[in-house]
């Protein structure tokens, strides 16, 4: 499992890398928020310390639950009750306090990847009335009529058809496409939705006014 490993105290993370490495994980250490940021989109799961020196971990942990259903484990030495429910009720997965028994933290992770695998991966074309996305192929029809889409342009569709008929916030998508929901990119999202509406029909892709769009009713 690739395993996303947020810490700055470098023995610590030494020593978590190792042992991870050892039952078959592929970790891969940051020390800074702003790197965690950048770096889950290749990770399964993610360690997250909240004593990091340039954001507070629960703020990271906040922003990456605004764009992404990644297992959190939070792994820390703040054992308050108040860190801990704010952790919790900001959706991390599980909350550890150091130190940590290895054994207990390895079975932690599994018990929250067996979670996390229980969706079911959007497979086969998605069909939204007579739009037709072939995530696979990466070819799109409407009326059977064969669509011509950027590459980004066909990122954002992905996005969206990936989740058909749910609603996906502008920060997702950012996210998604250039890699960062951080970024001042929000003009480039409008214009590419502006040129999918013209390609695919305006009925096909809805406005949630102030949160984001959704493909589809």
């Amino acid at each position: 499992m690739r395993i996303l490993l947020v810490e700055d105290d470098n023995g610590v993370a030494d020593a978590l890398s190792d042992s991870l490495t050892q039952h078959g994980h592929r970790p891969l250490r940051v020390d800074r928020g702003a790197d965690a940021l950048l770096a889950h989109h290749d990770s399964d799961l993610a360690l997250l310390d909240l004593g990091l020196p340039d954001i507070d971990g629960l703020e990271v942990l906040r922003k990456l639950r605004a764009v992404t259903p990644l297992p959190v484990i939070v792994l820390t030495a703040r054992g308050d009750e108040r860190s801990v429910v704010r952790g919790l009720r900001l959706g991390a997965d599980d909350y550890l306090v150091k130190p940590v028994r290895l054994f207990e933290l390895l079975a932690r992770i599994d018990a929250v990847a067996r979670r996390a695998g229980a969706g079911v991966p959007v497979s086969g074309p998605v069909v939204v009335g007579d739009l037709v996305i072939d995530l696979d192929a990466r070819r799109v029809t409407v009326g059977g009529r064969a669509v011509d889409l950027t590459t980004k342009e066909f990122a954002v569709l992905a996005a969206l058809a990936k989740r058909p008929g749910v609603a996906v916030s502008r920060e997702q998508l950012m996210d998604e496409v250039w890699g960062d929901a951080y970024l001042a990119v929000s003009r480039s999202l409008d214009v590419h939705l502006t040129q999918l509406r013209a390609k695919l029909g305006r009925e096909n892709l809805t406005t949630i006014r102030g949160f984001g769009y959704r493909l589809g009713d």
